[in-house]
């Protein structure tokens, strides 16, 4: 099988990995499209440990498993938990200690022609939807992961810190439920004044300086949500976080089928993202040029 195997921090195509093998429970998913996102960059630059094929957005066919999913498209949420654990039984199933995590953790990802996840994490792709539209599934539920925590709606002032692939869809999301978004990022101006007020602030930099940004912009009794994982500590004041009576939510995987719904109602409409689609065979080309100034979300087919 061919795939793109990390080891190291060395990302190299190989056409000699195995096949993988879906345990009970699990589902045998031909993989007809994914994405790279910047946490497949991090896995590459060392910020998390990992060996084997990386990759978590995808949409691809199942080629074995329960009659149901057999020849159908589908999309698939990327924690494997145990299903047993105190966690698991609350519902909290992406917390799971011994969770597996598609091409993050402990699990092979979507960089490769098939993947393996447990048949209850896959979700049927509507008929309508496009490939290059269910791709975006993951990265989408996880924008719109805080919502319900959060309860965006009309007369809500939202503001989006960062204007990259996450921002864009969260601000997007947000949007969708009547917001008034808007969207700050220092490639639109550095000298531009940070401004304040919002009651609702989404951190979707990347970087370690887009909380104090995102803090600043957050009013008294408002709420921060970060959805930002990156190497090393961060800087902040407490005492004004409890002054201020700031909610902050830490935010990242999401509900898929609200996901669907929203692309398959063309409420969103995620390909504007899309910069270039690469062969897998070119996969290491893909992953270089995913890197270049400007360049968005790159598809590997």
């Amino acid at each position: 099988m061919i795939g793109l195997w990390l080891e190291g921090g060395r990302l190299e195509l190989r056409d000699e990995l195995p096949v993988p093998r879906p345990e009970p429970g699990e589902a045998l998913v031909r993989v007809v499209l994914a994405g790279i996102c910047s946490t497949d960059h991090q896995l590459v630059d060392g910020i998390y440990p990992f060996t084997g094929v990386p990759g978590h957005e995808f949409v691809g066919v199942v080629d074995s498993g329960p009659p149901h999913l057999r020849g159908r498209r589908v999309v698939g949420e990327i924690n494997a938990a145990c299903g047993t654990c105190t966690s698991c039984r609350a519902g909290r199933g992406k917390h799971c200690p011994d969770r597996t995590v598609l091409g993050i953790q402990d699990r092979n990802g979507a960089f490769a022609r098939y993947l393996v996840l447990p048949s209850g994490n896959l979700h049927q792709v509507p008929d309508d939807v496009p490939d290059a539209v269910a791709v975006f599934t993951e990265p989408l539920a996880a924008a719109v992961e805080f919502h319900d925590r959060v309860g965006p709606g009309h007369g809500m002032k939202a503001l989006v810190v960062g204007a990259g692939k996450l921002g864009h869809l969260v601000a997007e999301g947000l949007k969708v439920t009547g917001c008034s978004t808007s969207v700050w990022s220092r490639s639109t101006g550095p000298d531009r004044p940070v401004p304040a007020g919002f009651d609702l602030v989404v951190e979707c930099t990347g970087n370690p300086d887009g909380y104090p940004i995102a803090r600043q912009a957050v009013r008294p009794g408002g709420t921060l949500v970060l959805k930002s994982t990156y190497r090393g500590a961060l800087t902040l004041d407490p005492a004004m976080l409890v002054v201020d009576e700031i909610q902050v939510l830490g935010s990242r995987c999401g509900p898929f089928p609200k996901a669907l719904d929203l692309l398959a109602s063309g409420k969103i409409d995620p390909t504007p993202l899309i910069s270039r689609r690469f062969p897998l065979e070119n996969g290491e080309a893909a992953f270089r040029f995913s890197r270049e100034k400007g360049v968005r979300k790159v598809l590997l087919e």
